[in-house]
């Protein structure tokens, strides 16, 4: 799903669980329905925890990608 057109990016490289969840979270809820954010992160229970938490939250997760050895993308798309 490469190639996926963002409305905003947020790196919290250096963040780690709950915090990288809780500035995703806060970073949606600043966003209209149907806006996509690109969230980056580079621990890995991140790339896990945070698209679990966003499908439980009722949001759609698009995609999540590793980058590189330790950088993951999470593509969120805003549903409510």
């Amino acid at each position: 799903m490469e190639g996926i057109k963002h409305d905003r990016e947020l790196d919290i490289r250096g963040d780690v669980c709950p915090f990288t969840f809780v500035k995703s979270k806060l970073a949606l809820e600043q966003m209209e329905k149907g806006q996509v954010l690109r969230v980056l992160v580079d621990y890995k229970p991140s790339a896990e925890s945070v698209p679990k938490s966003m499908k439980e939250e009722g949001q759609e997760v698009l995609a999540v990608n590793q980058l590189a050895e330790n950088l993951w993308e999470i593509i969120l798309k805003k549903a409510r």
